[in-house]
């Protein structure tokens, strides 16, 4: 009895530190830190009036230019035509980020659904010759493919925008390889059932195929939201431009002693990051679900 008094009397240890935790935790904090920092201060600066930011450049303090600043960077109206605003260049951004999206999903399932249940002679060479343009960065095949659109009278359109570049090697590799994963008792129950092969795709493949096709959909939306070589070259109207690459152009101000609208620019670049962002944010989990679960 009064060996469990002591004994719970007695101050219990200390666990030991785990230095290797600690120091794992100080290098994230870190790293997020020198990634979060120059948006805050981005944030911060916008908030600034423009002849400050001229004076003092970045600044953490706050300003009171936050609403005039924001609304500037969505309504005011710029460019050389002085037409364009940053809700049209937001909205061609969506549609270009969507279509991109929405076009290779449709077009890498197709491919992959063909290649791996579809007895082709040279299938399995077509596949690699589809997976070896992954080399080849859309710079090689611009020249033609520009030469394409403008022969068709394609310019300036969200066709030509969106059409010549939804042909992809990844998503036809990531689909592949998850048909590939699909049980083959599943693909002969279907054929019992009497499904075809549009049935098969449609009712089975597609409803099996949610995650990757999220995780593809994050990934082509911001490969899409992010152009800016190919717009810059499809698009010469104001009223075309997406945002990444109109920013330039909007915030145009004539030759002389008047101040850069450097809130503006930066509340339009900050409009620029956010739909990436939050498409990664709130889907995150479908897109680790999407690469992990390719191979079952």
């Amino acid at each position: 009895m009064t060996q469990s008094i002591a004994a719970a009397t007695q101050p219990k240890r200390r666990k030991p530190l785990k230095w290797g935790v600690i120091s794992d935790h100080a290098i994230l904090i870190l790293g997020a830190l020198v990634m979060i920092l120059p948006i805050v201060i981005a944030l911060t600066t916008a908030t600034l009036p423009d002849i400050q930011i001229e004076r003092e450049g970045l600044q953490l303090s706050i300003g009171d230019q936050f609403d005039d600043n924001i609304d500037a960077a969505l309504n005011k109206p710029g460019g050389f035509s002085g037409e364009v605003t940053g809700t049209t260049m937001l909205w061609n951004s969506l549609i270009l980020g969507i279509g991109f999206a929405v076009g290779k999903i449709i077009v890498g399932m197709m491919a992959a659904y063909a290649i791996v249940y579809f007895r082709l002679r040279f299938g399995t060479f077509a596949f690699w010759i589809i997976f070896t343009t992954l080399l080849l960065p859309l710079e090689v095949r611009i020249l033609p493919s520009y030469e394409v659109i403008v022969g068709m009278g394609l310019t300036d359109t969200y066709t030509g925008l969106i059409v010549p570049l939804i042909a992809s090697a990844t998503a036809t590799f990531f689909f592949r390889q998850f048909f590939l994963s699909v049980p083959e008792e599943l693909v002969e129950a279907a054929r019992i059932d009497g499904a075809g092969p549009a049935k098969f795709f449609i009712d089975i493949l597609v409803p099996l195929s949610r995650t990757m096709i999220a995780a593809m959909f994050i990934i082509m939306f911001v490969f899409g939201w992010n152009q800016y070589l190919w717009p810059t070259l499809i698009t010469t109207e104001e009223s075309m431009f997406t945002l990444v690459r109109g920013i330039r152009q909007i915030i145009q101000d004539q030759e002389g002693a008047n101040i850069p609208e450097y809130g503006r620019g930066i509340m339009l670049a900050m409009l620029a990051m956010a739909p990436p962002v939050l498409i990664v944010v709130f889907f995150q989990s479908w897109f680790v679900k999407g690469l992990t679960e390719s191979d079952k």
